[in-house]
């Protein structure tokens, strides 16, 4: 949903708790959040014409899914930091709104 912000966000176990400004609240999995990773290496560039490009897949392991930190990216996202040295993906407010609704 557009235009929704998160009140609190906090790391529970193995997932992300976000409380909305709406009331609503999002669980996310750290192993989901991980991998829908929104960041040009994972999921890849597309270029003025439309053509994505992508690098090879990195092999996850465990320390893939686990979360070290997260902070606020000015106003409007999210960044997280791995275990496993990844901290590229800035992660949109709307993005994580989707994520949490989504059921698999």
């Amino acid at each position: 949903m557009a235009g929704i912000n998160p009140k609190n966000i906090q790391l529970i176990q193995t997932e992300i708790a976000i409380m909305w400004d709406d009331g609503s609240e999002s669980y996310i999995p750290l192993e989901k959040l991980r991998r829908n990773c929104p960041c040009a290496a994972c999921g890849g560039e597309k270029d003025v014409m439309g053509r994505e490009y992508k690098v090879a897949p990195t092999p996850y392991r465990q320390e893939s899914f686990q979360l070290i930190k997260f902070e606020a990216i000015g106003g409007y996202a999210i960044n997280f930091s791995w275990a496993d040295g990844h901290g590229s993906g800035i992660y949109p407010f709307a993005y994580l709104n989707k994520l949490g609704e989504q059921t698999s």
